[in-house]
């Protein structure tokens, strides 16, 4: 794999994995129906500890191709980075409305979650048409295999919260 070609990896698969778990983290919140407040403390903690994880994940693995490879050890700190930094700016976008209000934007809870659900589904899209410089074919069909996998998660997300928080209330 080229260089570049795994920088590219990195930024889509933190992208991608970023919008989709802090989205998720958003959906089953609304799904049980708590606070906003719980959405950003939850969506923030999800996407740091999570973006984090993914990076030494990358980390140890391009370490462990580098040292099979002999590639160089600079390449391998630069795709966990290139991994952290898309996670962390993708996973912002599920959260935006809700941190938004921090700043004193008012929107009604619907408006927030459904502001969150439209900034996740063209970021899905987005990031999964620029999976094309990577695998290929058709950008269209790349961007809505990615919408598409990355809904699952959200719907059974959601489902989950609503299940769940009528067993705890």
């Amino acid at each position: 794999m080229k260089i570049q070609d795994s920088y590219l990896k990195g930024a889509v698969l933190g992208a991608s994995d970023g919008i989709v778990t802090t989205f998720a983290v958003v959906a089953g919140v609304v799904g049980a129906g708590f606070a906003t407040e719980i959405i950003i403390v939850l969506g923030i903690a999800n996407m740091v500890a999570d973006g984090i994880s993914m990076a030494i994940g990358d980390y140890l693995g391009e370490r462990s191709i580098s040292k099979m490879h002999h590639r160089t050890q600079q390449m391998v700190g630069k795709t966990s980075i290139i991994t952290f930094l898309a996670f962390i700016v993708a996973g912002t976008l599920p959260l935006l409305p809700y941190i938004l209000m921090l700043f004193g934007a008012s929107f009604s809870a619907d408006k927030q979650f459904l502001f969150s659900v439209v900034a996740t589904l063209g970021a899905m899209f987005v990031v999964g048409s620029l999976r094309t410089y990577v695998i290929k074919g058709s950008w269209f069909k790349n961007g809505l295999e990615m919408l598409f996998v990355g809904s699952i998660a959200a719907i059974v997300a959601y489902g989950l919260g609503a299940y769940i928080e009528t067993l705890v209330r």
